[in-house]
């Protein structure tokens, strides 16, 4: 309690110090560029003073929508000057009076003379805020080359990923989108950081989006480059941990004024070692009572993605694009457990080591086709998508199990197991959005979505009878699910005030979801169906204190919808003390959730925080069971209602020319009723995590990042996760023209990134650590080939969906 109070205090103290603006009395110019069709981004906008134009009195450079903002501008005579090489310099003078300056659109004109030799040198920002949370943009992160989008979600403000992989906001999984769309792609170690774009945190989604994001949203963009001419780039990684890693990345786009064609390949080959100890004390069992394991894994993995893509702008006004995404990976697991079993007295039980041998293979195939219609009244739009993946994964493990005395001595023959676990998944989309003004100042948004997912999945187990193996029926099973989401929403967007600079801005929206699944077992043991409707409100109030301050409220119903993963029934016995599975009766969680958020920003300097309350029944945890026998059974389980509350700040600095950083801070408080379980439920707990990520120019054409994440003790059911930390660093270097990289990263560095957790209930206590061979070094090396625009080719700078 008394740490709660001062990281509470200390949040407080940082949203009061927001509260006071620095600087003289001023004003601010405002206004939008664009080439005469599309914004454009990146463009320098430099304010001079009239009567000295080497004097640069601000600056500053337009965002995606064209959009740029000069703040803190004293009254005066100035020359206004706008810069994008490939375009003609823009100068105009300007009077700036005490109130807000808005000079319009501004159209650049091409200056053909400089197009072969243009060097883009604007950079996006790492962090960029939206109405509904912020983009973290892929050039930023420069300490996760040749990993994949699980390390570089680990780099990401506001969000936990724990060593195992797990990916939480605010204590529970987000939906994951895979370029705004559902994706058979669940894993994400099957995305490698070096083919994404961009990665959109939605923390406040409104109706326009699944209801089905009780956390929020994480949206993965995978590049997909639209610069003019014919350009590449490749990129070359080597390194090791315990183990050998490699990774390759291949770009290549030609685009005509009609036409962009695009192709991209890339790769990642690793070797990993894990080690994992668990002790258990089973309180009430005399036999199997102190249980003490030590397993060993030698992995290795590999992955590539091919990816094509056609666009087609027959005009200014209509675009088409196709999109085809191919991905192969493999993972070949070597583990071996030991397990020792002794008695309440601590005598000897049973000793046995279990090997196995786990090959997997996973093939992804998507197919996308989207349409883009644009109007004269650019706040008029139409887009519609539909898109289709495919995953078939293939899972072959041979087991042998060797049991021991208490002298070491082998007892027997070896207990020989095979098992095969086959599944085939495809999820299609079919997507439209409308968005049309209603009066000057509303702008109406529908559409729909309709989500089409068939799974099947075939576990088989067989045992070694007499030189045979022979179908264990009671360990083998099938599981079908099919599911049909059909969604519409509506969604109005309106101001009051100004329309350049509008005091208020609020929306309320209505999402209507109709949902239907059915699941089945082999034989149909297990059978359910789930069909209902929902509503789905949600509404926000925005006030603008200035051009840089909002505050800004927001209530929105969600629901938490269980994966497959959840509902798959078939019991998992690899670790045949430590069984878990899926429960198809469980209920979809409904959430009430409030926020209320506040954001700033100076010159070189941003702050946001967001207080939320989320009100959750039928909470899906997972939940452990001891059994009659001393084994564990691990599934998730309805446990009841949640009330969580906490509060999200981001800090952005920027306080001399060679460093800027970005600190993000989550707290939350969770307390549980679980009455319809056991009484040994843990009822409220304190969580919190944080990062820090620094960003040092030590000289021209360097960069330096270190990042360091801490996430606290978080709590589980039955007791809580241990605390997990690490330090990553990356280092880049121009080379020659600035059309080459070397790059160097090492992961982890201190070594200290572990996962496991501690459960201590009436029944039994159970302590558990897993440590992988997180630490290591990967030197990377990326060229940029007849590429007009080398740094946005090589920074990762590409456009998106």
């Amino acid at each position: 309690m008394k740490k709660w109070k001062q990281n509470l205090s200390l949040l407080i103290f940082l949203f009061t110090l927001s509260q006071f603006s620095f600087g003289q009395k001023s004003t601010s110019v405002q206004g939008k560029i664009s080439d005469g069709k599309l914004p454009v981004e990146f463009v320098d906008v430099i304010l001079k003073t009239a009567n000295d134009s080497t004097k640069v009195a601000n600056y500053t450079v337009t965002d995606a929508s064209g959009n740029f903002s000069l703040d803190n501008v004293l009254s005066g005579d100035y020359q206004l000057q706008f810069k994008l090489i490939g375009f003609k310099t823009i100068t105009q003078k300007i009077k700036v009076a005490d109130s807000p300056l808005l000079i319009g659109t501004i159209t650049l004109q091409n200056d053909t003379n400089l197009l072969n030799a243009v060097v883009v040198n604007s950079q996006k920002k790492q962090i960029q805020k939206t109405a509904e949370g912020f983009v973290f943009n892929a050039v930023s992160n420069i300490s996760q080359s040749g990993g994949t989008a699980t390390d570089m979600l680990k780099s990401i403000p506001t969000i936990a990923v724990d060593a195992d992989g797990g990916i939480t906001l605010r204590g529970k999984s987000p939906m994951i989108l895979i370029n705004g769309k559902n994706s058979a792609i669940t894993n994400m170690d099957q995305i490698a950081s070096s083919s994404i774009e961009s990665i959109e945190v939605i923390s406040n989604p409104t109706a326009k989006y699944d209801a089905n994001a009780e956390s929020g949203i994480i949206n993965i963009k995978l590049k997909k480059n639209n610069q003019s001419g014919i350009n590449g780039a490749v990129v070359l990684g080597s390194g090791f941990g315990a183990k050998g890693r490699l990774n390759s990345s291949v770009l290549l786009n030609q685009k005509s004024e009609k036409w962009n064609f695009g192709l991209a390949y890339d790769n990642r080959f690793a070797g990993r070692t894990k080690k994992i100890k668990g002790e258990r004390i089973n309180n009430f069992i005399d036999d199997e009572h102190f249980i003490n394991q030590n397993r060993n894994d030698e992995r290795t993995e590999g992955l590539q993605n091919l990816k094509f893509n056609i666009d087609f702008s027959p005009n200014e006004r209509n675009s088409f694009s196709f999109e085809a995404l191919g991905n192969l990976e493999n993972q070949d697991n070597d583990e071996t457990l030991h397990t020792q079993v002794n008695t309440n007295t601590n005598q000897f039980f049973s000793d046995n080591i279990r090997h196995s041998l786990e090959l997997e293979r996973s093939k992804v195939g998507e197919l996308s086709f989207s349409y883009d219609r644009k109007f004269a009244d650019d706040r008029k739009s139409l887009t519609a998508s539909i898109t289709s993946s495919f995953n078939k994964h293939r899972e072959n493990t041979n087991i042998d199990t060797f049991n021991y005395d208490q002298y070491n001595a082998q007892i027997g023959d070896a207990f020989l197991q095979r098992t095969h676990n086959y599944e085939h998944e495809n999820i299609s989309n079919a997507i439209v959005n409308f968005a049309i003004p209603v009066s000057e100042k509303s702008i109406l948004e529908t559409g729909y979505k309709g989500t089409f997912r068939f799974f099947t999945s075939d576990f088989e187990s067989a045992d070694m009878n007499n030189g045979e193996y022979v179908v264990n029926p009671l360990a083998s099973n099938s599981f079908k699910f099919n599911e049909q989401i059909n969604a519409v929403y509506g969604m109005l967007n309106s101001f009051i005030g100004d329309k350049e600079n509008p005091k208020w801005k609020y929306n309320l929206g209505l999402r209507a979801e109709n949902v239907s699944n059915t699941g089945a077992t082999k034989n149909n043991s297990d059978r359910f169906s789930n069909d209902y409707y929902k509503l789905f409100p949600s509404a926000s109030l925005q006030l603008n204190l200035r051009t840089d301050e909002f505050v800004k409220i927001g209530y929105s119903k969600r629901i938490n919808r269980r994966d497959l993963d959840e509902l798959n029934p078939f019991i998992d016995i690899t670790d045949a003390l430590n069984p878990h599975g899926g429960n198809p009766y469980l209920q979809p969680e409904i959430i009430h959730i409030g926020e209320m958020s506040y954001n700033k920003e100076w010159s070189k300097y941003s702050f946001s925080t967001n207080a939320f309350y989320r009100n959750a029944t039928n909470t899906i945890k997972q939940y452990a069971e001891l059994q009659d026998n001393g084994v564990i059974f691990l599934q998730p389980r309805n446990i009841g209602s949640t009330i969580t509350y906490g509060l999200e700040t981001i800090f952005s600095l920027k306080p001399i020319g060679f460093y800027d950083a970005n600190i993000s801070i989550t707290a939350f408080q969770q307390n549980i009723n679980a009455s319809n379980l056991a009484q040994d439920i843990v009822n409220n707990a304190f969580s919190w995590y944080g990062k820090i990520i620094n960003n040092f120019v030590p000289w021209k054409g360097g960069k330096l990042q270190i990042i360091g994440n801490y996430n606290s003790a978080l709590a589980t059911p039955q007791g809580k996760r241990i605390p997990i930390y690490n330090v990553d660093m990356g280092f880049q270097q121009k080379i020659g023209k600035g059309n080459a990289r070397l790059g160097l990263v090492i992961t982890d560095m201190f070594n200290t990134l572990e996962s496991g957790f501690k459960n201590n209930t009436l029944l039994f206590s159970n302590n558990r650590t897993s440590k992988s061979d997180t630490r290591a070094l990967m030197v990377t090396f990326a060229y940029t080939f007849k590429s007009d625009f080398k740094e946005k080719l090589l920074e990762n700078q590409f456009s998106t969906e």
